[in-house]
């Protein structure tokens, strides 16, 4: 058939001239792909990566890894100077249906080809065997001898070269005695205490060793705990050797949002469509945005620093000041809001903290420039990409000091320097609500790739920027060295 219809017709007449017509063929336009780098990282420095390698083993089968994955593929097998693993432990979250198990197959092809030993476990039995046939369809692909056990929850594929991957369902018991150069964590959101406990000692004895966890977000009814806290520590900076990479929403979100789709779903154009994700959408948007949008549900909120600790930083009256007023300004990493805070020192040796304001973006620089003109400043520090530059040409144009724009590092210094004052009780306030509900309602996020870390809002409606312009303007004043008044002697 060459797509026009048949001129045939019953009864042997003719047909119409006009059924022979086709419509004019429509330019396809070129498909929109999802994100393909994860919306929150934790990549350790590296230079040298064996995921290339991975990729091309795999792309030999006849499949062809996508962008995300290759890239995903070289921040976990990075390797270091001496050839170990820059990341020993690696987590990954992805929302369901994106391919995300196959990252975990080009991982273990690769290990089957370098002789090594891998255990690779599930919560369900099912799961367990869908990854052995997943594995054993690609080796049979390339042609490569193996031999297999199919017995469901102990199958196993052994190669003449010693390499072998031993698929298990887990269990508090799983794995004891047993050694391996790689341990495999499916459906990491079900992965419990107990099982971290009998699993984690399984590749003690590797002279390189590597644990992968891989998973989605865990839901209300998840029974692990390990893949959270896991990932919390890795954003929070707490973490040695670890890496870390997901595709998620920071907060509820619409469920007909399209551009959360194509931020959380790096197949989304290629393995995933948006009719297949319009309908998946139910009557529980909760579900949807942690099965789909890759949600990470805040269970218990505790924050950093808690209300308690704050207010016993409270003075009841003004204490007596000395010096200048040092400023701080905070564009929020959203765009919508900008606060200002400012420091000043106080004559008992503590530092004075308190907000100005808080307003959107949009309403403008120039209440923040009124303020800067009136106010006797020692110094002003401003944080926030693009509109940090653009406040600075404002002050210059208003003739004032030109500001600190700190960069990364020195954000981190000024957030140690903070949590140092907090602890060591030298700063004060007094008290502003505002404040209280931002400091109250925060928790660390990772800065950098040294153990740095700045804050972020557990609760929506929470302006962190308020904490993070009286950071900025606590830094500036506590760094602030007094003038020398010079002496003359006659």
């Amino acid at each position: 058939m060459t797509g026009k219809k048949s001129a045939a017709r019953p009864g042997g007449k003719a047909a119409p001239k006009t059924a022979t017509k086709q419509k004019p063929k429509k330019t396809a336009a070129p498909v929109r792909l999802g994100r393909q780098t994860p919306t929150a990282s934790v990549v350790l420095p590296y230079t040298e990566t064996y995921g290339p390698e991975a990729v091309e083993l795999y792309n030999a089968t006849g499949r062809t890894a996508q962008e995300w994955q290759e890239l995903l593929l070289c921040d976990m097998m990075a390797v270091d100077e001496d050839g170990l693993w820059v990341h020993t432990k690696y987590g990954y979250s992805v929302s369901r249906r994106n391919g995300k198990n196959e990252v975990v197959v080009m991982r273990e092809m690769w290990a089957l080809e370098h002789g090594q030993t891998v255990m690779h476990s599930a919560h369900r039995t099912t799961t367990s065997h869908a990854a052995w046939e997943r594995l054993c369809k690609l080796l049979d692909a390339k042609h490569i001898h193996y031999d297999s056990i199919r017995a469901k929850g102990q199958e196993n594929i052994r190669l003449d070269n010693g390499g072998r991957v031993e698929f298990r369902t887990r269990s508090s018991k799983g794995g004891l005695g047993e050694g391996f150069d790689l341990l495999v964590i499916d459906e990491a959101q079900e992965y419990t205490d107990d099982q971290e406990s009998a699993l984690k000692y399984v590749v003690s004895d590797s002279q390189n060793p590597q644990t992968i966890f891989c998973g989605t977000p865990p839901t209300p009814v998840s029974s692990g705990t390990v893949f959270l806290k896991m990932r919390n520590a890795a954003l929070q900076g707490k973490t040695q050797n670890t890496g870390w990479a997901e595709w998620s929403v920071e907060k509820q979100t619409d469920p007909h949002d399209v551009e959360a789709w194509y931020e959380t779903n790096p197949s989304l154009g290629t393995i995933l469509t948006e009719r297949k994700i319009a309908d998946e959408i139910g009557s529980d948007p909760v579900d949807f945005n942690i099965q789909r949008l890759g949600l990470w549900l805040r269970y218990n909120l505790k924050s950093e620093i808690s209300e308690v600790e704050w207010q016993a930083l409270k003075c009841d009256t003004l204490p007596k000041l000395r010096g200048k007023l040092y400023a701080g300004i905070k564009f929020g990493h959203d765009g919508q809001n900008v606060a200002m805070s400012i420091a000043v020192k106080t004559t008992d040796g503590r530092v004075l903290l308190e907000a100005i304001d808080c307003r959107p973006v949009r309403s403008g620089r120039a209440w923040l420039l009124d303020f800067l003109r009136a106010a006797d400043l020692g110094g002003v520090a401003v944080d926030g990409a693009g509109n940090q530059d653009l406040l600075a040409e404002d002050m210059k144009d208003a003739h004032l000091k030109a500001p600190v724009l700190p960069k990364v590092a020195q954000i981190v210094t000024a957030n140690a320097a903070f949590a140092q004052a907090l602890a060591e009780k030298t700063i004060c306030h007094m008290g502003q609500p505002s404040v209280v509900q931002a400091v109250s309602n925060c928790e660390k996020r990772a800065i950098g790739s040294n153990g740095g870390f700045g804050y972020r809002a557990i609760k929506d409606g929470v302006a962190i920027e308020l904490l993070d312009s009286m950071i900025l303007a606590y830094w500036q004043c506590a760094a602030a060295k007094p003038k020398r008044r010079q002496k003359i002697s006659y």
